[in-house]
């Protein structure tokens, strides 16, 4: 039992640095709002019910939220309408 552990915990560390930038914060933004949600849920609805609730929402519209922002990058549209990015100053 001990060794299944063992591997199973070298594994998750080995795989934990594989992460970009942007897994890096869509899994904090799904973190943040995950507890926010569960906080805000259950202070809400006084059940633990609730606070799963709110901290599923919360985490779904964390990552969401995450994944749409991009820091650093700005764009511009040329008159056909395409984007293009450049770095932000």
């Amino acid at each position: 039992m001990l060794k299944k552990v063992l591997v199973v915990s070298v594994m998750a560390l080995a795989l934990a640095g594989c992460e970009t930038a942007r897994q890096d914060r869509v899994a904090g933004g799904a973190l943040i709002g995950g507890g926010t949600g569960a906080l805000i849920g259950g202070l809400a609805s006084n059940s633990v019910g609730g606070a799963v609730a709110g901290g599923l929402v919360g985490a779904a519209a964390g990552a969401i939220i995450a994944d749409a922002t991009n820091p650093g990058r700005c764009y511009w549209r040329d008159r056909y309408g395409r984007r293009h990015y450049v770095r932000c100053r």
